[in-house]
């Protein structure tokens, strides 16, 4: 599939701490888009790098235009980069309402009133806020203000939004109802959108695809589904979502860790230090004389979610426990002997030599 936007190579230094290193990205033509990762990693320097606040020390950052040809926007300055950036912070003008604030950028361009006022007229209708376009800012909720924003940036129709950290300020019942918002208006207004974030659960529940960077390097890119499931190295597989990692020594299609050979799957070839990566709702307790039990343990906790439980399982030479999450209320008892057995192809096998694995390398992600 054609790119719209194409990172090839990008670097970026700032004094000894090297913030970009090396990043190649393509993004699609109308694809929601996550740039995930902890603080520092460098998605930040990357997107205000995309927008044009940062000149990079080598690489090229392009787009494709409507006919097919590629225009370098790194020779281009932020107002003429077909891109607009949704801050973090909104930046609402207090002393303008809603109607102005959207119209500002058009106003900017020289547009003609009527222009300016079907333009501005629609993209309220889009986010809900027609009924507002009087109130200013202060008179507007947090999910409100957000909307404002994001209606500022689209009444341009950039063929690239950057939003960086867009949902930060927001409570967390409000935030989960603007994600839903945020995909939505994506999808309606037909235009790619780029997200900085470091909340994994923004990530996944919005993007169409993820780069997960860490270190100023990209990690791994791929669809949410493929890097929970399925992560490249043991830093995304910490990183996304929760499970357990055990240590041990790749032994063919197996691990061998704690006195046996554990089953897994592998998806690349592995030798020497590995990990097995188990995800909470693929390991399952058994009783302790199950035959198919892989590991035995005991109940340390549990806890009760309304519709699944969390059971942790202490194993013997493994020193955190084994997190397992099953559908109903809790089935087992604190210290009550239990096994845990898993299907080999829910057990991911990753290499341990990649210097990715921080502190315990059996540490609960």
């Amino acid at each position: 599939m054609t790119s719209l936007l194409r990172i090839d190579h990008v670097s970026k230094a700032y004094g000894s701490t090297q913030a970009l290193d090396d990043v190649s990205i393509d993004i699609r033509p109308n694809e929601f888009f996550a740039l995930l990762g902890p603080s520092g990693c460098g998605k930040t320097t990357l997107l205000r790098s995309i927008a044009g606040f940062e000149d990079p020390d080598a690489g090229s950052i392009t787009v494709t235009d409507a006919s097919g040809g590629q225009t370098d926007l790194l020779v281009l300055p932020p107002n003429r980069r077909p891109v607009n950036l949704m801050f973090q912070s909104y930046a609402l003008f207090p002393h303008m309402n809603v109607r102005r604030n959207v119209a500002y950028g058009l106003e900017r361009e020289g547009l003609s009133k009527d222009e300016i006022a079907a333009r501005v007229d629609e993209v309220l209708a889009t986010v809900g806020l027609a009924d507002r376009a009087k109130a200013r800012p202060a008179q507007l909720s947090g999910g409100q203000r957000q909307r404002v924003a994001l209606a500022r940036a689209i009444v341009k129709r950039p063929r690239l939004l950057l939003l960086d950290e867009p949902l930060s300020a927001l409570d967390r019942k409000v935030r989960a109802e603007m994600q839903l918002e945020l995909k939505r208006l994506q999808h309606e207004v037909g235009i790619t959108f780029v997200v900085v974030t470091h909340d994994q659960e923004e990530a996944m529940s919005m993007a169409d695809r993820i780069a997960v960077m860490h270190h100023g390097r990209v990690q791994q890119i791929d669809d949410p589904v493929t890097l929970y499931s399925r992560p490249a190295n043991v830093f995304v597989a910490d990183f996304i979502g929760s499970g357990t990692l055990i240590p041990g020594i790749a032994e063919g299609a197996g691990l061998s860790a704690l006195g046996r050979v554990l089953p897994c799957h592998a998806p690349a070839p592995v030798a020497g230090p590995a990990v097995v990566m188990l995800r909470p709702e693929s390991t399952h307790l058994t009783s302790i004389d199950d035959a198919s039990r892989l590991l035995d343990g005991t109940v340390v906790e549990t806890h009760f979610y309304g519709g699944s439980t969390i059971t942790s399982v202490r194993v013997s030479g493994l020193q955190p426990p084994v997190v397992v999450r099953t559908a109903g209320a809790p089935r087992h008892s604190v210290g009550e002997q239990v096994g845990i057995s898993w299907a080999p192809a829910d057990a991911v096998l990753l290499a341990a030599d990649d210097g990715t694995l921080a502190a315990d390398p059996g540490a609960a992600v």
